[in-house]
């Protein structure tokens, strides 16, 4: 391991999530020294608790080219460690009687085509002569994007955190981290934001808070407010079975759930509850009504139900207009949370556009975290929600 020598910038991460390893990375490997705090293990929080679902199929210009270049490099990062990254067809469905939710899936599907996005609206006889094994006698309108695959968000943030670690970066796990408070900045009389912990204070030249749902305290911490609200969702897992192989992504509009292959059973999420939680204190295990909701989902879905193998909840965290807040929050001081649940699908892609940021480059305008001011009240929308 090699790490770079005084003259270069120094940053702290705060986060060691799927964003945080990755824009530890491309710091370290464009010349920064840099110290990535995480308050458990890595992947401890939402980055071991996401679904892996990965597409490009975006309706807006700047999500669909974060997409697209977010599935480049999980490919090219593919075969790392444990990290397998599968190709596979994201599917979008919508049952009959829903005429508000197919429209929307129309205008989506003209506009990704706009913006040269591989999805197509499909007739349903032809989907059911493509996946067999998808339920689709009372479905209206489908459409499917073929720039798509799913991969293990654990297994990804575990083998990008060991190439931060090759590349020079300081990963400190069990470390809780917060911005020095006092002048309304995180920032000390030198100019540079710090960073505490329970071993003392350290100076950076730049300091990146991707903490998930604890950022909002991170960053209140140095009197930064930032409009984000943590929100619980809910997924499991079924025992094996040799239809999984078969079965491709897919999200069911009008029923608001979504599966995908995983370990030979199926992935099913949606248990979305549009309530604030405390980060610190929510329940951890998925609730009984949601297991019994996925066994008539799969009913819809695949006309038969699976025995569970596990199921359980995690946090997303949610921004008023549904766009994170992505940039330079204060001098020196960098944001990047409010995913809406599509945090880990877009993490290379926007870790990597981070890393510029910090050392000079552009933002995303549409992103800047400074067009809030920070204290606003909304309401929690779900983020794969068309309504």
């Amino acid at each position: 391991m090699t790490r770079p020598d005084e003259s270069d910038p120094s940053v702290a991460v705060v986060g060691g999530g799927a964003f945080g390893v990755t824009v530890a990375h491309d710091l370290a490997v464009r010349g920064a020294s840099v110290t990535l705090y995480e308050r458990g293990a890595v992947a401890d929080g939402a980055s071991g608790r996401a679904a892996g679902v990965c597409y490009d199929a975006y309706a807006d210009r700047i999500d669909a080219a974060v997409g697209d270049r977010a599935l480049k490099r999980f490919r090219e990062f593919s075969g790392t460690g444990d990290f397998r990254f599968t190709d596979c067809p994201y599917v979008v469905l919508v049952r009959d009687g829903d005429d508000r939710r197919a429209e929307a899936v129309r205008e989506g599907v003209a506009r990704m085509r706009e913006h040269d996005r591989e999805v197509s609206l499909v007739d349903p006889d032809d989907l059911a002569t493509e996946f067999p094994d998808l339920r689709t006698d009372d479905v209206a309108l489908a459409a499917v994007a073929r720039n798509a695959g799913y991969t293990d968000p654990g297994a990804y943030t575990a083998a990008m955190a060991d190439a931060a670690r090759e590349a020079g970066v300081e990963v400190r796990e069990g470390t809780p981290a917060r911005l020095r408070t006092g002048d309304g900045t995180g920032r000390d009389d030198t100019g540079s934001p710090r960073v505490e912990t329970e071993a003392g204070s350290e100076r950076y030249d730049a300091v990146c808070v991707a903490a998930g749902a604890h950022t909002r305290r991170v960053l209140a911490d140095a009197d930064l407010a930032v409009p984000l609200k943590p929100y619980r969702v809910q997924a499991l897992v079924t025992d094996p079975d040799p239809v999984t192989d078969r079965v491709p992504m897919a999200y069911d509009a009008t029923g608001g759930y979504y599966l995908r292959p995983r370990e030979g059973g199926l992935l099913v999420g949606d248990g979305t509850e549009p309530v604030e939680r405390d980060p610190d204190d929510w329940v951890r295990d998925a609730d009984d009504w949601f297991v019994a909701d996925c066994a008539g989902y799969l009913e819809t879905a695949l006309g038969r139900s699976y025995p569970v193998d596990r199921a359980w909840a995690g946090l997303c965290t949610a921004t008023p207009d549904g766009h994170p807040l992505f940039g330079e929050r204060a001098p020196g001081v960098f944001v990047a949370a409010g995913w809406q649940g599509h945090g880990f699908m877009r993490a290379p892609a926007l870790a990597e556009r981070m890393a510029e940021q910090v050392l000079g480059g552009e933002g995303i305008d549409a992103f800047d975290p400074n067009r809030f001011e920070g204290d606003e009240e909304f309401p929690i929308v779900e983020g794969m929600a068309l309504d």
